[in-house]
């Protein structure tokens, strides 16, 4: 395991730092100098041969001050005395501007969700190549219509460091792998695509591991083959099956991107103001949850320094709760709840999501199924946009299926599934006992940023729900 004192501290010693640290945030409400060392490697293979191969490193540092509702943030990739009180020429415009409330400290904690070696330099360079190369053969001889193979394997090892002008120092070491399998298939003429990837905050022992990667490829051909029998998907107003896992990205972005702390203090969000208020039906239940071991969304502590924990959002369809991060948190009069997240040393932190997931119901999720008569079934999700403001979303699916008589019926392609969250949540009529997360693979964009955050449910179904098809 590699020492982060011995990574930040090659210039500048840990007592001076405090000093410095303390130096150039006096006269502020919050702040912190997050340092952070990150080594990153990605593998592509496509069409047959190894396409990509990139290794990198960055360094740096972000050092930001708050005072009231005012951010000032400066960041540098060389971490030394004169870089930090360069940065702090920045940080001196928002000195004496106080909000009234000097922030405490983050509370300390001792728990660890993953370890702390470095999932990259476990495994030698041939074995990650033999591993892509493994995967396109056995891809290619599951079935005669696979046309085309893309698999990647990435990660990465990333040791941050926070001080504060209170002397409170925290730190931890994050790693995080990820393999993705694409499968082209073709069928008269037709060409249809499946995706499937597999993640965590954990080594690379996992994904190498048989089972895993060719579950990767049994998911990315099932969903190809069964699309190129998809028939065009029926439009209008009409029962929902959601599955478990995956569609939690529904979720995701059409009620939790709502529920962060800096919209609602705004009041820019569809649920501002309304806690206590029932905004979904009974026995809905949303947590954020970045305290779960190994999971692609979860953090020790978050990027301030506050421990990640589980925060109840919705609780039988009553508001209970909004994602803190410290600035909003202040604001609003209220703790933080370790939400507050960034990009890299480069980005100021924000309200953002870890795991977000509904949780599992008392509903057989097959029974479910037999009582809706008609409507579809979404397996799967691709790309899909929100308007904070309202809520109203758009998502397509990558798989779904008709429901015919209570069964699955044909696999359709092309639907939309369209609405606003408050409103979906209001249209949610059953609740499965399957509860799954998704397995590895989510990614969140907020404010021009982007982390890794995981998804979940169990099987649901929604009454009236709008369906964007392509039937005629």
């Amino acid at each position: 395991m590699t020492d982060p004192t011995r990574l930040f501290y090659s210039e500048l010693d840990p007592a001076r730092a405090e000093r410095v640290v303390a130096d150039v945030l006096a006269g502020t409400d919050d702040g912190e100098l997050y340092m952070q060392h990150t080594v990153a490697e990605s593998f592509s293979f496509d069409d047959g041969r190894m396409k990509s191969a990139s290794f990198d490193t960055t360094q740096g540092f972000g050092l930001r001050g708050v005072s009231g509702e005012t951010t000032a943030f400066a960041h540098a990739n060389e971490i030394s005395e004169a870089a930090i009180r360069r940065a702090g020429e920045t940080v001196a415009l928002v000195r004496g501007g106080h909000g009234g409330t000097i922030a405490a400290p983050p509370a300390r904690t001792n728990r660890k969700l993953y370890v702390d070696d470095d999932p990259i330099s476990a495994i030698p360079f041939a074995r990650k190549v033999a591993l892509l190369e493994r995967i396109d053969a056995a891809a290619r001889a599951r079935d005669p219509r696979v046309v085309q193979v893309s698999a990647s394997l990435t990660a990465s090892w990333s040791a941050i460091e926070i001080l504060r002008g209170d002397a409170f120092r925290a730190s931890d070491i994050r790693p995080l792998v990820r393999i993705n399998v694409q499968i082209v298939a073709e069928k008269d003429g037709r060409r249809e695509t499946g995706y499937h990837g597999i993640g965590g905050r954990y080594l690379y022992d996992q994904l190498f591991e048989d089972a895993t990667w060719e579950r990767a490829i049994d998911v990315a051909l099932a969903q190809a083959l069964v699309n190129l029998d998809a028939v065009a998907a029926p439009a209008g107003e009409m029962t929902v099956v959601l599955g478990p896992g995956w569609p939690g990205v529904l979720l995701h972005e059409a009620v939790g991107h709502g529920l962060e702390g800096d919209f609602n203090r705004k009041g820019a969000s569809t649920f501002s103001g309304r806690l206590g208020e029932r905004v979904a039906s009974p026995g809905v239940t949303i947590v954020d949850d970045g305290s779960l071991e190994h999971r692609r969304g979860s953090l020790t502590i978050d990027d301030e320094g506050t421990p990640t924990g589980r925060t109840v959002l919705i609780e039988d369809g009553i508001l209970k709760g909004y994602m803190q991060d410290r600035l909003n948190a202040r604001l609003m009069g209220v703790a933080p709840t370790g939400n507050g997240r960034r990009e890299s040393f480069a980005h100021a932190p924000m309200p953002r999501m870890t795991n977000t997931f509904m949780l599992a119901g008392k509903d057989d999720p097959g029974e479910i199924l037999s009582r809706a008569k008609s409507g579809i079934y979404a397996k799967s999700f691709g790309g899909g946009q929100v308007d904070i403001t309202n809520g109203k979303f758009v998502f397509s699916c990558t798989e779904a299926y008709r429901i015919e008589n209570g069964q699955l019926g044909a696999p359709i392609k092309g639907a939309t599934l369209i609405g606003s969250g408050p409103e979906a949540m209001q249209k949610v009529v059953a609740i499965g006992n399957d509860l799954e997360l998704d397995e590895g693979v989510g990614i969140c964009g907020k404010g021009g940023q982007s982390v890794p955050a995981g998804v979940g449910q169990p099987t649901l179904m929604l009454e009236g729900l709008t369906v964007g098809g392509t039937a005629a």
